[in-house]
């Protein structure tokens, strides 16, 4: 062993350092370095920009859903290969790596609990299953949460952080947003409440059916919401876009969402909109 192998033996200056010892990160707004317990108290929210990190499906039901009321379902249903898909890899082999990771069985998890005073059905994307992209199973949890809905006659919430459309089934993939569609108009014959919540991201498919078509329409701050990636849309039109394009206060000014809501404050926010919804019929409340 060299003298240098020996120095960084003994000093440890130099070395990798383990996962699990990392306690520091940098935050992507205002990239400064924050101490992970800081912004993990903070509810992954940076102190110094409040730059929203992005967060997964379980985190999110702690932060809404009242301690021990929530209820998941349709936990066991998983994605087959119509298409026999095969990219780099077979898309069999892609959900297995996706699943050993332990998030979930696809990327939405759906199921009943108690938001504040209300009791809710609740469908939330996971982003770290395949970018949260929307294939059959996803279509069809969120149709079956909005038939819990009507058959419990509770309101519907979705939190979207999806990248859209699943290409891995194709045609398949795309048939999800007019069934969700669909599935969201019998919720409206109901005079049922839907209240859509868009992080970041939330585009493709998913931003072109059901994300856009709640009763209320809330997202967190800096949130990407469209449909085509703003540098899809520069190329395309050969165009500098403006600034703070399909972010969330962007489409707040423009009257394409309701609300820009800080994380902390979302529960309490959806809790009020209930509370008012609940007690107003839904066609005189979103007029």
């Amino acid at each position: 062993m060299s003298w240098f192998d020996t120095f960084i033996e003994k000093t440890g200056i130099g070395k990798k350092v383990p996962k699990a010892e990392i306690i520091w990160t940098e935050c992507k707004g205002c990239k400064e370095q924050i101490y992970i317990a800081e912004i993990e108290k903070n509810l992954k929210v940076c102190p110094n920009c409040e730059y929203h990190f992005r967060i997964d499906a379980k985190e999110r039901i702690s932060y809404l859903i009242n301690p021990g009321t929530f209820e998941e379902h349709d936990q066991d249903l998983t994605s087959a290969d119509p298409l026999k898909f095969k990219d780099q890899k077979k898309y069999k082999e892609r959900l297995k790596s996706t699943e050993k990771k332990g998030y979930s069985h696809d990327a939405l998890i759906t199921g009943s609990g108690v938001l504040g005073d209300h009791a809710v059905e609740l469908s939330i994307f996971e982003f770290n299953f395949m970018g949260g992209s929307m294939g059959s199973v996803v279509g069809e949890k969120i149709t079956r949460s909005i038939e819990r809905a009507i058959e419990k006659r509770n309101p519907l919430l979705i939190v979207s952080c999806s990248g859209g459309a699943r290409m891995q089934e194709g045609i398949f993939s795309l048939m999800q947003m007019a069934k969700t569609a669909s599935a969201l108009r019998r919720l409206s014959e109901h005079k049922l409440p839907y209240i859509s919540i868009l992080t970041d991201p939330t585009t493709g498919g998913v931003s072109a059916s059901f994300a856009m078509l709640g009763d209320v329409i809330l997202a967190e701050p800096g949130a990407l919401i469209g449909f085509a990636g703003p540098r899809v849309i520069e190329q395309t039109i050969q165009q500098k876009l403006p600034e703070g394009f399909q972010r969330a206060e962007f489409l707040l000014e423009h009257g394409l969402i309701d609300n820009v809501v800080h994380r902390k404050d979302m529960k309490q926010t959806v809790n009020k909109l209930l509370s008012l919804l609940k007690n107003t019929p839904i066609a005189e409340a979103v007029a």
